[in-house]
C-alpha cells in the first residue's frame, strides 16, 4: 500500500520562502515521478513541479512556467522523500499543495498542505 506523507506548508509573507517534503512508503523506484500540483480555489489542479531519475541515474525535473527560477525540487531515493524548496512566493502561489507519486498502476495523491502568502 503507498502512502504519502506531507509535511510544510503555511502563511508566509510575500517574497518569502517555504519548503514542503513528501515521503512515499511502499515499493517504489527511483524511475517514478514524484512531485508537486497545487490547487486554488476554483481552478484546477496543476503541475508545479517533479522529479524522476532516468536509467543513468540522472535526474529530469519539470517546472511549470509559473515556477521556473523561483522553485527547486529535489529527491532523495534513499528515503523515498521529495522536497519543494519555493523562493520569491507571491500570493498568486496560495493553493492547497498536493504531493504526487506517478505509478505503472496509477497515481497516489497526499493529503494536501496550505500554502498562504500574504501580500
Amino acid at each position: 500500500q503507498v502512502q504519502l506523507v506531507e509535511s510544510g506548508g503555511g502563511l508566509v509573507h510575500t517574497g518569502g520562502s517555504l519548503r514542503l517534503s513528501c515521503t512515499a512508503s511502499g515499493i517504489i523506484s527511483r524511475l517514478n515521478p514524484m512531485g508537486w500540483y497545487r490547487q486554488a480555489p476554483g481552478k484546477p489542479r496543476e503541475l508545479v513541479a517533479d522529479v524522476a531519475s532516468r536509467i543513468n541515474g540522472l535526474p529530469t525535473t519539470t517546472y511549470a512556467n509559473s515556477a521556473k527560477g523561483r522553485f527547486s525540487i529535489s529527491r532523495d531515493d534513499a528515503t523515498n522523500t521529495v522536497t519543494l524548496q519555493m523562493d520569491s512566493l507571491n500570493p498568486e502561489d496560495t493553493a492547497v499543495y498536493y504531493c504526487n507519486l506517478k505509478l505503472p498502476s496509477g497515481q497516489y495523491w497526499g493529503q494536501g498542505t496550505q500554502v498562504t502568502v500574504s501580500s
